[in-house]
């Protein structure tokens, strides 16, 4: 057995010569899009990537996380070894104590008092492998996945309507389309490549029209038609009032309804109850009635129509409901299975998708089985030879953390995922972990939130090391490609899973490659899989279950299912509008609306959290690329003006939300695109990158009954001005926390800027000479009412830090210039300048980052817009903005704007 520690095959590793340069095609680790990318990799260094023009999904376009992807590769706080109890240790010893500590657990009180709790970061054959141990032969269902956060409610809503959990269109339907609604989807930041395909089909086609439902107006509202800033949480009114207008006024498909649904008029009569004409829907969602009778309007009036929907619609305690109310106007007017017209679950991770046809989550079986049919079970017990088969479901996320609490989980193995920072009610996430006899946690970082609470630490690969599939939002299989030799001695998930079923004495775990895992979860979607001729189930890759390892080595995208009738994969399904259902027609769901659980009390405002536009969730490798950070440094908080006045607060100061005993403090930001009484605060900051910012730690854990999903959008929180007696900033090549009230830091090219504040007054000489005892040489400069104090401290002739504060809660002004100087010799006449934060000579700032791909500033553009660049082409022709990702492109048209309502 432990022989296989040493010889299991790494593969997908090239052994390079040392000058050749290689390329390989590969699949972009971040958001649910799946762009494929061509990596050039040198001396086993990825030394550049781009767009592959050839995937179906990006056609040569990345974001500016995808461009960056050679730049997070080398973490210097990358795992190397395993460690138990924070010692480095073999991976014998470490796999030996943990599966010894497992088998002693169930050994004493049963299966059920363990867990997995996986990730979208996973590949598909790691997911497959966690979860034919845990289910299979450990015998609990206890496996639940971060997918739960952002899909759970999705899957409901396409089970309970198409009988599978099946996302029917294709990213080409949003350009073929002529009407897209985009709910509670912010994809210009959440999936920038896939909004990029939009905007073009908008410029090439422009009577498509562009509809927002969202409560605030984000950067996609920039190629929208028309924006409802309806009420968080009235979508389902939205859709039940739409589906009663289109009842009204004659606009639904009879035949279609007849012939391949079942349950409408349950679903209609629910609708009307509620939402019986546009004045209701527009009371309901606090909307105007115009603008609401405009898009039922082109809804009804429209054949082709797309409602993409993602985040805003699923983190809700009744996202399912709001799923089936979209599903259901899509139902009854036919505008599912064609070109250009569908209901389209667009999904926020690498493999959320791949992870739910293994059946990732408590409530699912591999291959789109589950508990609610013995069959299913016994089928796939007899398949994997399982000896303890798991016979219910298991916890769901927020339950799972709730019972490691309360004492009934004892031991928990967290792969790739940060549940410390994602989780809602984080901070009693932590304190659960806490408490948890036995903490396995199998990572690339070694000092996460979460990481930091193992007891049991496993060095997983990362993307260029790891070698399998993923499937993105339109259900296209892609390889994520192996060609980096893994860092230290970092395993691929699936060895690790693989030897610890071997430590705890189970077979069925011989693999040696991934090509292994797939042919077998190919081979699993065939079993059973028919009815009448037609599929059972929707997920079925039997075509590929003889898959050879040059085929899967160099697998092209394809779209599931890919079977006998459809080896070549498939691009929209229900055409022929057969469901997948006992019946093989589509249930309507009767949906009665209800809001979110709580509301705003006095002194409350309501909090979205949501991501930002070069962060990638809890930041543990995008953190680390200095032009990630450029854009937006630190935590903040949008609140709408009026919020503002009534609170006192200015552009720039600190604010204080507080909720569960938690607080987030960040940097207000005025801005009108937020509806008053409510605020917005970014999801990516954690413990490792402020002080205090963790937003999901003071999020309420309130999920959706039936799928157990959060309800992210939607908590009340208390908002205060922060009690700032001081602020400033450091620029250091520490990385360190600073003792501080408040801190962020900020990642740049040669170190880190800080920035800092204080609650109470303090004496900033002894103050920094305590954090930095290390320095040799001290240059000071203070005004004699010590209003502000600026120091730069020098090891030899070397700068190591810069400290400028001022008193108040107004930061003195920063300079990248200054970081530049860090680690140089710094002659002594040259001193004076790195205190004042220039060098004196013309050189104009670029002022705040706004395109990160080229690191184009405000001042730049500014300066272009005013002497005659008047639209975001004419911005890219000479400073090249826009013109990579796309991405900054909304905020170069408000700056455009901006310079034309002003003069200035």
């Amino acid at each position: 057995m432990s022989s296989l520690i040493t010889t299991a095959v790494p593969e997908g590793t090239l052994q390079q010569q040392a000058t050749s340069i290689n390329k390989e095609h590969t699949t972009c680790c971040y958001c649910g899009v799946g762009c494929g990318v061509t990596a050039t990799i040198q001396n086993n260094q990825v030394i550049a990537v781009q767009g592959r023009e050839d995937h179906p999904a990006n056609f040569g376009r990345l974001c500016v996380k995808g461009s960056s992807l050679h730049q997070t590769q080398h973490s210097p706080e990358r795992l190397l070894r395993p460690r138990v109890h924070n010692q480095e240790v073999s991976w014998e010893q470490a796999l030996s104590y943990s599966a010894r500590s497992f088998q002693d657990i169930i050994s004493k009180y049963g299966p059920d008092s363990v867990a997995f709790y996986l990730s979208g970061q996973l590949l598909t054959e790691d997911y497959y492998v966690a979860n034919k141990l845990i289910k299979g032969f450990i015998g609990t269902a206890n496996v639940d996945t971060n997918s739960r956060l952002c899909m759970a409610s999705a899957v409901v809503s396409h089970k309970r309507a198409f009988g599978s959990d099946v996302v029917p269109g294709c990213y080409e339907d949003l350009e073929k389309t002529d009407v897209l609604i985009l709910v509670g989807s912010n994809a210009a930041y959440a999936h920038p490549v896939t909004f990029q395909r939009i905007a073009k089909a908008k410029q090439e086609r422009p009577h498509l029209k562009i509809v927002v439902l969202d409560p605030r107006r984000t950067a996609t509202c920039d190629i929208a038609d028309i924006h409802i800033p309806l009420a968080p949480g009235s979508d389902a009114y939205f859709f039940n009032g739409l589906l009663s207008y289109l009842a009204q006024h004659n606009y639904c498909d009879a035949h279609y309804i007849a012939e391949h649904t079942q349950g409408f008029e349950a679903a209609l009569s629910a609708a009307q109850k509620q939402v019986n004409n546009i004045h209701a829907a527009a009371a309901a969602c606090d909307a105007s009635v115009d603008l609401i009778a405009e898009v039922y309007r082109l809804f009804a009036q429209n054949k082709k129509v797309v409602t993409l929907f993602s985040q805003g619609i699923n983190q809700s305690s009744s996202g399912v409901d709001k799923g089936n109310a979209i599903i259901n106007c899509h139902l009854a007017t036919g505008k599912i299975g064609k070109e250009g017209a569908c209901p389209f679950s667009i999904t926020g991770q690498p493999n959320a998708m791949g992870g739910r046809e293994v059946g990732g989550l408590a409530n699912q079986l591999a291959a789109h089985m589950g508990f609610d049919d013995q069959a299913d079970i016994d089928r796939v017990a007899q398949f994997w030879q399982a000896p303890n088969m798991a016979q219910t479901e298991g916890l769901k996320a927020v339950d799972m953390f709730k019972a490691i609490d309360e004492g009934k989980i004892k031991a928990i193995w967290i792969m790739a995922t940060n549940p410390v920072v994602s989780m809602p009610d984080a901070d009693f996430v932590k304190q659960a972990l806490q408490k948890c006899e036995l903490v396995m946690v199998s990572e690339v970082i070694a000092d996460t939130d979460t990481a930091k609470a193992a007891h049991v630490l496993l060095p997983a690969t990362g993307w260029g090391e790891k070698n399998g599939t993923v499937t993105n939002s339109e259900r296209c299989i892609s390889l994520q490609k192996g060609f980096l030799p893994p860092a230290g001695e970092a395993k691929h998930d699936w060895q690790i899973i693989s030897l610890f079923a071997q430590k705890m004495g189970f077979k069925g775990f011989d693999y040696l490659h991934t090509i292994d895992i797939f042919k077998e979860h190919a081979a699993l979607s065939a079993l059973n899989n028919t009815r009448k001729q037609t599929p059972a189930r929707a997920f079925d890759i039997s075509a590929m279950a003889d898959i050879t390892l040059k085929q899967y080595s160099n697998l092209l995208p394809i779209q599931w299912p890919v079977n006998q009738a459809n080896p070549n994969g498939t691009q929209r399904l229900f055409s022929t509008g057969s469901f997948f259902t006992p019946s093989g027609k589509a249930n309507f769901i009767a949906i009665t609306a209800r809001l979110p659980v709580l509301q705003a009390q006095r002194n409350e405002v309501i909090m979205n959290t949501g991501r930002i536009r070069d962060q990638w969730h809890t930041m543990s490798r995008t953190g680390t690329a200095p032009h990630l950070l450029a854009h937006t440094q630190e935590p903040y908080v949008d609140i709408h003006p009026q919020d503002a006045r009534q609170l006192n607060l200015l552009e720039g100061q600190l604010v204080e939300l507080g909720n569960r005993g938690a607080r987030y403090i960040g940097r207000v930001k005025i801005n009108a695109a937020q509806r008053a009484g409510e605020i917005f605060a970014p999801m990516h900051w954690n413990a490792k990158y402020a002080s205090s910012a963790r937003a999901d730690a003071l999020v309420n854990p309130f999920v959706d009954p039936i799928c157990g999903q959060p309800e992210f959008k939607h908590t009340p929180v208390s908002i205060v001005r922060h009690n700032t007696q001081w602020t400033g900033f450091l620029v250091t090549t520490k990385n360190h926390e600073p003792q501080c009230d408040y801190w962020a830091k900020i990642t740049v090219q040669k170190g880190y800027v800080f920035r800092v504040a204080g609650v109470q007054s303090i004496a900033f000489d002894h103050w920094l000479k305590q954090q930095y005892p290390e320095v040799e040489q001290w240059q000071e400069l203070q005004d004699s009412q010590g209003e502000y104090y600026r120091a730069a401290g020098f090891v030899a002739s070397a700068l190591v830090v810069v400290f400028n504060a001022n008193q108040g809660h107004i930061g003195p002004t920063e300079s990248r210039w200054l970081n530049d100087q860090l680690g140089e010799s710094i002659e002594d006449g040259v001193r004076y300048s790195i205190l004042a934060g220039n060098t004196g000579c013309d050189d104009e700032d670029q002022g705040a980052v706004v395109c990160a791909c080229y690191q184009v500033g405000t001042n730049t553009i500014n300066r272009k817009i005013r002497s005659g660049c008047q639209s975001a082409e004419a911005l890219g022709q000479v400073l090249k903005c826009g013109t990579n990702c796309g991405s900054c492109i909304p905020e170069l048209n408000a700056m455009i704007q901006a310079c034309r309502s002003t003069g200035v």
